[in-house]
């Protein structure tokens, strides 16, 4: 194993929960949808996180033959979840909008969105860390499955309850007109 980050979900954009090293062993425990994540149970710590697959050196099995897994992230009732939360898409751009939690500044750790994007024709998840109140998400037409987003305001203990973004759908196709003769 290289130095890692252990983190508290499945993606850099969640709170850091502590470090591991050349050395560490962890049991594999769960992955996220494509395996680029794994949830793990180190050796030498009390308590699971997340790891990205990238920096583990497997010494047996494949990451994909473990369930997939999302867990519970650590709750915090110091702060609440943003208000007016808005989205409006132009073509496959979603422009998110919320207004600003107050927090202290040693409290304060942004905001997290997890997103269920469609990307390629598939709905990928993407958990994405922001430090201010507006983002652009690429969102394209062609999946299944509709997309979808929750946002949660984070502090350095952990997360508030998720509000949920109204996703905007893709417009349908425009109906055209040919004049008869």
């Amino acid at each position: 194993m290289e130095q890692a980050n252990c983190r508290y979900g499945p993606g850099a954009a969640y709170l850091y929960e502590w470090g591991m090293y050349a050395g560490n062993r962890v049991t594999i425990l769960g992955r996220n949808f494509d395996g680029s994540w794994v949830y793990v149970d180190p050796w030498n710590y009390v308590g699971e996180c997340w790891v990205r697959t990238s920096l583990l050196k497997i010494l047996s099995g494949n990451v994909m033959d473990v369930a997939e897994f999302y867990g519970i992230l650590p709750f915090t009732e110091l702060y609440k979840p943003p208000r007016a939360v808005s989205a409006e898409r132009v073509g496959d751009d979603v422009t998110v909008i919320w207004s600003a939690v107050w927090m202290t500044e040693d409290d304060y750790r942004g905001y997290l969105i997890e997103a269920w994007l469609c990307v390629e024709g598939q709905t990928v998840f993407t958990p994405v860390s922001i430090d201010g109140t507006v983002i652009i998400l690429h969102d394209e037409a062609g999946c299944q499955q509709p997309s979808s987003a929750r946002i949660y305001t984070v502090d350095k203990h952990g997360y508030t309850e998720w509000r949920l973004i109204h996703w905007p759908p893709h417009p349908g196709p425009v109906p055209t007109f040919t004049p008869e003769p």
